[in-house]
């Protein structure tokens, strides 16, 4: 088979494999020739992400998972020694597919760049042309821990739409409009978990703002339709008090370690006029840590939480100093944990905690703004810091994502994305080898986003008021 055949073949069977957008066709052949032929090439690894000046153009499709590698059909090569050749090089792209736990990454290439060549991030609209009409102010995407193909949808006035296939399911999982109060901009339906052990048990738990503006923490059981929830179900495990309408919070995750975590705003208004950021002895203003693997639906409280034996500290608390936490999240690969907290008149923030850290960290509200004293007598060196911040120039209420752990798009392997609400953008946090953090403007969206999704393969989609589900992709 001639050489030049021999190139193209191996390149319709290389080029679906590639990240999508990397290099273009012609680059990828010459490389291909150097590796095959020893000829002429630029000597770059065919799948290494490029400038963007380089790139030939984008995919059509979103959400395409690479088909599996190591295969070689018998007319791409003429030979042994060709068949070795191809097969060695889609081996070498399956290693990096499988990329090896702790493997950090590189940062994400920022928009624009020193020389406004940049490519950034993408946003790609998820297969759902239902979604932008019928959902109204989703404001979570958790995905079924044991179904694949199933995306949960929170809807704030009080309902859990189903995404299978492409497909918004015309029932909802789950209806409780009548018990939620949505009325104020922060409140409703706002944060879902699955149990870990969904599959056995079926529980899963709600964090919604009641008629009366209180919180609620509820268990729900699926029905023996696993696409519809039972609402006779439901049972309140917690209920706390909301002296405002606003800073509810609203996130709920299931930690490493099993527990249930729940953020708490610090009650609202302006300022924290309660103090409670800095009160242990109230749930508000905290992210509470509870077991809630009790058979008959009540909590207790997990032996190693911070204040369980100080009779002035409410024992469910496991970190405070917090205004309203929108949202935190776990690293699925490190158990470490975000947090995303929005500020008050000037700075919005993301800290994080390293897995293994102790309960009892201090965020630092209201003494501390992100990385700046909010008000006169703060020692920074007392709280948490912030690894990153923007102040009100670029933006005006933060929401916090995940941190990408998926294998479709191994350029954004180990970088934090986060957004603004108010003005679309989109920045990827990165931690440096030295234990620094960088971050890098990676889009304008110019979307009010209000919440990120993380699907079980690690793949993540943002969420914004407007009815779009974007999926991230380089």
């Amino acid at each position: 088979m001639p050489e030049q055949q021999i190139v193209e073949a191996v390149a319709q069977i290389v080029d679906p494999l590639r990240e999508p957008a990397q290099i273009g066709r012609e680059t990828l052949e010459r490389d291909l020739r150097q590796a095959l032929f020893g000829g002429e090439g630029t000597q770059v690894d065919p799948f290494h992400r490029v400038e963007a000046g380089e790139l030939e153009g984008e995919p059509e499709t979103a959400g395409v998972h690479r088909p599996p590698v190591g295969r070689i059909e018998p007319e791409v090569a003429g030979g042994d020694q060709d068949r070795q050749r191809v097969g060695r090089l889609e081996q070498e792209h399956a290693a990096r597919a499988q990329r090896a736990p702790g493997e950090t990454g590189q940062p994400v290439e920022a928009l624009g760049g020193p020389y406004g060549t940049g490519r950034g991030l993408l946003l790609r609209q998820f297969s759902c042309p239902q979604c932008g009409q019928l959902l109204d102010s989703e404001l979570a995407l958790p995905s079924d821990p044991w179904i694949d193909d199933r995306l949960f949808i929170v809807e704030q006035a009080g309902t859990i739409r189903i995404l299978q296939n492409g497909e918004l399911l015309p029932t909802p999982f789950l209806d409780i409009m009548d018990p939620v109060g949505s009325n104020g901009n922060e409140q409703g339906l706002l944060g879902l978990a699955f149990h870990p052990n969904y599959q056995e048990n079926g529980y899963f738990f709600l964090d919604y703002t009641d008629v009366n503006g209180r919180t609620n923490i509820a268990r729900y059981r699926v029905s023996d339709d696993p696409n519809v929830a039972d609402p006779a179900s439901g049972q309140i495990l917690l209920t706390i008090p909301q002296p405002y309408e606003n800073h509810n919070g609203g996130m709920i995750a299931f930690g490493p370690d099993g527990y249930l975590y729940i953020g708490m705003g610090d009650g609202g208004s302006q300022g924290d006029p309660e103090n409670n950021g800095q009160n242990s002895g109230t749930l508000l203003g905290s992210i509470l840590r509870l077991d809630v693997d009790s058979a008959d639906g009540s909590y207790t409280i997990p032996a190693d939480n911070p204040f369980i034996n100080d009779t002035s500290a409410r024992p469910e608390v496991w970190a405070y100093g917090l205004r309203n936490p929108w949202r935190f999240s776990f690293d699925r690969l490190t158990d470490d944990l975000f947090v995303a907290d929005v500020g008050q008149n000037t700075y919005e923030e993301v800290s994080w905690l390293a897995a293994g850290t102790p309960g009892g960290q201090n965020f630092g509200w209201n003494y501390m703004e992100a990385n700046h004293c909010y008000r006169s007598g703060c020692n920074p060196a007392d709280f948490v810091p912030a690894i990153f911040e923007y102040d009100h120039t670029q933006g005006c209420s933060i929401s916090g994502g995940y941190i990408y752990r998926g294998q479709q798009f191994l350029s954004l392997y180990g970088n934090y994305f986060v957004a603004d609400f108010c003005l679309g953008t989109i920045w990827g946090v990165f931690q440096n080898p030295d234990g620094s953090w960088q971050s890098s403007v990676v889009n304008q969206s110019g979307l009010p986003i209000n919440s990120f999704g993380e699907d079980v393969n690690g793949e993540l989609y943002v969420i914004a008021r407007t009815g779009q589900i974007l999926q991230i992709r380089p």
